[in-house]
Formats: structure tokens, C-alpha cells, sequence
């Protein structure tokens, strides 16, 4: 499920953390990812000011290093007037979580601006025991006259160090330590650490030449890596480490990896371009909008029906360059996309490895979404996981084409499951795994797909550890796939007839087509969210919307069956009095509602959601709508079939799988889409009698032998010495045969579960 990180490249020179992993800039920072947040003390900030205390303590401003004092970035502390040298240390060491001994650092004083002449204030220092300034009284004194006060302002300082223990990583996989630890002395090198280490992690026969050591600044937001020389001091590069930043020593590990000459190649994703271009023509645009270099820039992949392209950059400066600059860019009105993608490499891929493939639309769910995208990357490779409102289904498509075997976990409504299905439509046959199953986690308000494959009707909180495992254990369904093709052409000639009409589009559905009032309720509440959507968090209130919105349209008669004429298999349907038609695929609308009823009619065949078949249902206005959501009525059963033909006489609300609009007068063809899609169906659970305990069978005789029996007439009981009959018929002996059947009339002896 994990996609392995060994298998996965991506030259990150010059790009950040966000970058790389897609991280939108909007999005808040993860628990923990803040630069200068700290627990329990003052967040730091350039030039933030302390607030005043109560005259028996003081606040201290406590930097880390070079680098936090020339951006005024610190942390504050809050201690004693009182106290002792020791404590002012150990509170300073704290607020930045470092658990060295403070016998190896000193506070050193920086002078305040009040004081920029006083130099006694820039001399004085604190060590990890006494006051080393002649005359100070330390932190704690008082009564002390205010040219020999106390600073606000310090810095930690790590003291000399002539030996200490590093901890050496490997940079590969299957290695049976973690890492080995090293004593570096003044003699250590990056060469001699790398002499050293290769016998302890097996590679020795390997030779020097063949691995280098490399410094990997795993920072909150960026992660740098910087190849020693062979001739580096190495206990000189960890003291230029400390001095600049202690926080970035925690951060910092040292990695012996393979020696290579790594070619600049960055894959960069570019959508938001007019689809329909050729290769030629999307090179010629992205010439005159970003002035891209042709020796270095090349077109790898072209998705014209979505207006997008997958550019080669053979130069880190020109990448970062051209990502900085699409960003601003708009073509034709329409803002461009960027994103830096990573490269799967697939032949390293183990033959068992099945990766996930997750979308999350963080605007689903009342934010929900939001934080399951955090949750996902921190349990999966951040890599495999991808942002929907950040360049949509695509670029994910995209980086696993080439995985032989994966799956896909889908996070939002019935709107975000056709958004994807469609583009895997599209990218059907350029994937090596053309036909990967679809998992569903349902952050919606209707959700009926993910009720009819047993997903619930809604995230409630649950861990998202647990959703990747009942992802696992999923089984794969078929779901029959439909296409409506568009036409708005001239219907009829009549007054009602448009005279600019629109081309001809296609669009897929999975759940239901609405044509007329339930179109109309879900159109009105796409508006109102459109408009307010900070009001839209939660389903209780989306629900709420709906029904205001159908209140409002009580007495409002629309008498559909004279607006539209409706075809099935090539065959002229006749429709009752109603105000909504409707073609369902699956045995759930309008958040769970059973529209086609369950009443056996020798008319039709019985639905299924992958026989071919679409059902056809009428409702005649919200108050049917209403009671078919309450379970008190079904909907009107007109027809059922593969392929209808709907001739709209006039402008039309209509709805596809919860996403709505208007439709001018013309034709709707509805027709299979070929083959069908396949999705995961949440394994049932097998509910528990409270109370039973494990060993005692549901008729309550205990089970023998670790056995469990299925009991009947003459079933057979499994023990110690054979199996036995539950009756003992004359004549019968105990049999040494625990894989058969016992007595005349044996029952079946399966394992307990």
C-alpha cells in the first residue's frame, strides 16, 4: 500500500518541501511544521516584543546561533531574577528541545540597542556553572546598577569540542541497523568516516570510491543535501553547524550513499492550457507566456482534452524559473498550474507491491478533508498522495502511470468520485494498471455511492490508520459507467429554439441523472454555496439548505412531462404527470433514499449496478421527493434499458451525480460507456453477540479440542481422543480421524475463527 521511497526520484534542487510534496501555500502548516513555534514558551518572531512581568521574574530572549540573531528570530524564557546560572541554561536549552548536557554550552550576551555603547554588557557570559564576568552577580542579582544589568538578549554557544559521537545513516534499504555511531576526532575526515563505516554496514568490497558522504538538513519546510569532500574536517563542519544554528544540528543527519552523477531533470506539470493544441502549439504558447529556453525545455506528455502538459527541464535554474513564473502567468483569462512531479521508478518496484493512490479534495466534509491530506502524507509517502484543488485528478494519474498495480482511494462527495473516474476514463489507456479499483471515502453530503459500497454515509472522525486498512481488505465490485452526450441543437424550430447553439459535450455519470426538480433543488444549493461556502461545513446544515430550498418550491407547478419526450431502446415512452425524471444506476439517491422501491414488478428486471441497465423514475413534485426520503413512498417506475434519448423543448435544470446546471433545448443521449469501472466494496464485518465469549458456541455447549462445530442433527464434536457424535448412535466408536466426518449423519468440523 506504502509506496516505497527507494523507488521513487525526485531532483528537489532549489525547490522546498512544499513544492515537492504539492503542498498548497494556502493550506495551514501541520502540527509541529512551524518554523519557531515551541510549547509552553513564546512563539518567536522577528522583532516580537515581550511583554512586561512581575518585577520577582524577567524574560529573556534566547537566539540559537548566528543565524537567528542576524534575523532576529528567538524564543522567550521566563525564569527567576533569582536564579542560578544552571537554570537559566537549562531553561534556554529547553525552549529549543535540546538534551545535551549543558556543560557544553554557555550563554553569550548580545548588547541591546540601548546599550550598543556599553561593551561590559557584550562581554558577559554564562556557562553551564558560575558567572565567568569578574564583578557579576548573575542572572539573579539585584540591587545592581543598571550599566552592569542583567541583558535581555542572549545566545546559545556550544563550547569546543575535541571528540564526539556521530551517528552514520545508510542510504539504502534492507539494512539490518539503522545506523552506526562514530568517534570523530580532529584527524576525521568525510573520507576516513567513510573508511570507517563501509565494514560496519557490509559494503566494504565495494571500495572508497564507490560511496561519499553526504549532510541532510531535513528542515520544516525545505530539505537540503550537500556532498562533503573528501577532505573536510569533520568535526570543524559540526562546530560551523552549531555556531550558525543548534536547532539545525538536531535537524541535520549524515548519509554514506552510493556515488553517482546525477543529470539535472526536473518533471514539471503545467495545466490550465487551452485543450485541444497540438504539441507544436502548446510549445509555441508556453514560448510567448513564460519564454521558456527550447535547449533546455522539452514536451514529454500532452493531455489536450484537458489542456495540459508534462514539461522536461534539464536545468534546476530554469525549473525553478519556469515554476515561479507559470504561477503568475494566466492564458486566455484562465490562471496556469505548476507543479514539480516525482518520477516512479517502476522496475524497482517489488512484485508484491500494490501502492495506494489517494485524492483528497480538502474543501469536502467541513475542512475534513483538509485534515485527512496531513493525516495520509504522514502515513503514507507523501509522494502518493495528491490534492485535488491543486491541479486535479491528472498529475496523479500521471505519476503512476507506469505502476503495474496499484489502487486508488477517492476522499469527497459523489461529485469528487465522478471527477476522478472521469479522468481515469481519459487515462485509461496510457496506464500499465489500466483498470485500478476505486476506494471511496465519503466527505459529502449525499454520498450514495459510498452508502451503496458500504463506505457509510459520511466521514465521522474515524482513524485514518484504520480507513487504509479496511481499504486493504476491500473487495472489487464492477459499477457500470454511462455516458450523456450533450447536444444542444435546435430542437424544434419553435420559439423556444435557441439560435446560437452550444457544441456538443459529453459528460459521465455513475449514480443518477435528475432532469427537472431534483435538478433545480441541487442546483439552488450549489448557488448558495457558491456564494457563502464558509457557511457550508457541515451535512446537517447542507441538508438544512435542501430543505428550504424545496419548501420554496411547494407551490410552484412545473409539469415537466409536456417540456421534454423521452426514447427508450429506440422506442417512444409515454410519461405520466411528473415534475422530475430521473435515470439511476445504483439503489441509493438523495442521501440513501431507495427511489426505485423494492416491490417485485414483472415488467422489469430486478436493479443491479452493474447489469447494464438504468432504471427510469419519475417523482411529481418535492412533497413525492419527500416521502420517497422518508421511506413512506418509491418513485414512479416509467422504463428501464441501455440507451434513452431525452429531447428537451425548453432551457432545463439538470444534474449528473450531484453536480448541476442549466441545459438549453436540444438532445440527451444516455448510453453505456463501455467497460465498466471497478471499485471496492468495504468488506462486511461479522457482528459479535455481546456476552459470548470466544470459546463457547452460539448455542452456548463450549467447543472442544480449539474447534468450532457447526451443530445439527448428528454433528460431529472434535477432541483429544477423536471425533465424537453430539448423539451417540448404537453401535459407534470413537474415530482417530479429526479431517472426517463422525457418525452415520457427520456434521462438518471447520476451524474456530
Amino acid at each position: 500500500m506504502v509506496l516505497p521511497p527507494a523507488c521513487v526520484r525526485l531532483l528537489s534542487r532549489n525547490f522546498s518541501k512544499m513544492h515537492c510534496f504539492r503542498i498548497s501555500e494556502s493550506t495551514a502548516p501541520e502540527p509541529g511544521e512551524g518554523d519557531d513555534s515551541v510549547d509552553g514558551s513564546t512563539p518567536a518572531g522577528p522583532g516580537r516584543e515581550v511583554m512586561a512581568l512581575e518585577s520577582s521574574k524577567q524574560t529573556l530572549k534566547i537566539f540559537d546561533g548566528n543565524d537567528a540573531v542576524q534575523r532576529n528570530y528567538f524564543r522567550a524564557i521566563t525564569v527567576p531574577r533569582l536564579a542560578k546560572s544552571q537554570e537559566v541554561l537549562e531553561a534556554a536549552l529547553r525552549a529549543y528541545y535540546i538534551t545535551e548536557d549543558p556543560q557544553g554550552f554557555q550563554l553569550q550576551a548580545l548588547p541591546a540597542p540601548a546599550l550598543a555603547g556599553d561593551s561590559g554588557a557584550s562581554g558577559k557570559v554564562w556557562s553551564g556553572g558560575t558567572t565567568q564576568e569578574e564583578g557579576s552577580r548573575g542572572p539573579g542579582a539585584r540591587d545592581v546598577p543598571s550599566a552592569i544589568r542583567v541583558p535581555e538578549a542572549w545566545v546559545i554557544c556550544a563550547l569546543p569540542r575535541t571528540q564526539e559521537v556521530l551517528k552514520i545513516y545508510p542510504a539504502w534499504l534492507k539494512v539490518g541497523v539503522a545506523y552506526v555511531s562514530i568517534r570523530v576526532t580532529p584527524q576525521s575526515t568525510a573520507r576516513t568516516v567513510v573508511l570507517e563505516v563501509l565494514p560496519l554496514l557490509g559494503r566494504q568490497a565495494e571500495g572508497r570510491k564507490s560511496f561519499q558522504l553526504v549532510e541532510v538538513l531535513m528542515g520544516s519546510r525545505q530539505v537540503q543535501r550537500t556532498v562533503l569532500a573528501d577532505e573536510e574536517p569533520l568535526l570543524d563542519r559540526l562546530r560551523e553547524i552549531r555556531q550558525t544554528s543548534l536547532r539545525q544540528m538536531s535537524q541535520t543527519r549524515f548519509y554514506v550513499a552510493e556515488s553517482r552523477v546525477v543529470a539535472p531533470r526536473v518533471s514539471l506539470f503545467v495545466g490550465g492550457l487551452p485543450p485541444g493544441r497540438s504539441p507544436q502549439e502548446y510549445s509555441s504558447l508556453l514560448d510567448e507566456a513564460v519564454a521558456s529556453k527550447a535547449g533546455l525545455v522539452s514536451v514529454s506528455h500532452v493531455y489536450s482534452t484537458q489542456g495540459a502538459v508534462v514539461l522536461d527541464v534539464a536545468c534546476f535554474a530554469e525549473a525553478e524559473r519556469l515554476y515561479m513564473l507559470v504561477r503568475d502567468t494566466a492564458v486566455h483569462g484562465r490562471p496556469l498550474t505548476a507543479l514539480v512531479l516525482p518520477d516512479v521508478l517502476h522496475l524497482k518496484l517489488p512484485p508484491d507491491c500494490r501502492p495506494l493512490l489517494v485524492f483528497v479534495n480538502p474543501r469536502s466534509g467541513g475542512l475534513k478533508g483538509r485534515d485527512l491530506l496531513c493525516s495520509f502524507r504522514k502515513l503514507l509517502n507523501p509522494h502518493q498522495v495528491f490534492e485535488l484543488t491543486n491541479g486535479g485528478p491528472l498529475p496523479g494519474f500521471h505519476v503512476f502511470s507506469q505502476v503495474p498495480c496499484f489502487r486508488v482511494l477517492v476522499c469527497g462527495g459523489d461529485g469528487t468520485v465522478g471527477w476522478v473516474l472521469a479522468a481515469l476514463e481519459e487515462m485509461r489507456h496510457r496506464l500499465a494498471c489500466p483498470e485500478p479499483a476505486v476506494a471511496i471515502l465519503p466527505l459529502g453530503t449525499g454520498n450514495d455511492l459510498g452508502r451503496v459500497l458500504r463506505w457509510g454515509a459520511g466521514y465521522s472522525g474515524e482513524d485514518p490508520f484504520s480507513v487504509l486498512v479496511s481499504v486493504d481488505e476491500a473487495d472489487a465490485v464492477l459499477v457500470d459507467r454511462w455516458t450523456i452526450l450533450l447536444d444542444a441543437h435546435e430542437a424544434g424550430g419553435g420559439e423556444n429554439s435557441v439560435a446560437d447553439a452550444e457544441p456538443p459535450k459529453i459528460v459521465h455519470m455513475s449514480n443518477y441523472c435528475g432532469i427537472g426538480i431534483d435538478a433545480e433543488l441541487s442546483l439552488d444549493f450549489h448557488q448558495a454555496r457558491e456564494e457563502e461556502p464558509g457557511k457550508f461545513t457541515s451535512r446537517f446544515h447542507n441538508k438544512g439548505v435542501y430543505v428550504r430550498a424545496g419548501l420554496q418550491k411547494l407551490s410552484h407547478p412545473r409539469g415537466l412531462h409536456r417540456a421534454l419526450r423521452l426514447q427508450a431502446e429506440q422506442q417512444e415512452v409515454e410519461l405520466p404527470s411528473i415534475e422530475g425524471l430521473i435515470f439511476i444506476n445504483i439503489p441509493s439517491w438523495g442521501s440513501g433514499a431507495d427511489l426505485w422501491g423494492s416491490d417485485s414488478d414483472s415488467r422489469f428486471e430486478k436493479p443491479r449496478m452493474d447489469d447494464g441497465l438504468l432504471e427510469v423514475v419519475g417523482v411529481t413534485g418535492v412533497v413525492h421527493m419527500g416521502q420517497v426520503q422518508g421511506g413512506l413512498r418509491s418513485g414512479i417506475r416509467i422504463a428501464q434499458g441501455s440507451y434513452f434519448r431525452v429531447t428537451l423543448l425548453k432551457a432545463t435544470p439538470v444534474q449528473v451525480d450531484g453536480e448541476p446546471w442549466v441545459q438549453a433545448p436540444g438532445h440527451m443521449i444516455i448510453s453505456a460507456a463501455g467497460p465498466k469501472v471497478h471499485m471496492l466494496r468495504k468488506a462486511k464485518q461479522k457482528p459479535r453477540k455481546a456476552g459470548t465469549p470466544k470459546d463457547v458456541r452460539a448455542d452456548g455447549a463450549p467447543a472442544r479440542g480449539g474447534l468450532q462445530v457447526e451443530a445439527g442433527p448428528g454433528a460431529a464434536l472434535a477432541g483429544p481422543g477423536g471425533v465424537w457424535p453430539a448423539q451417540p448412535e448404537p453401535g459407534w466408536w470413537p474415530r482417530s480421524d479429526r479431517a472426517g466426518t463422525g457418525g452415520p449423519r457427520g456434521g462438518q468440523v471447520v476451524p474456530r475463527r
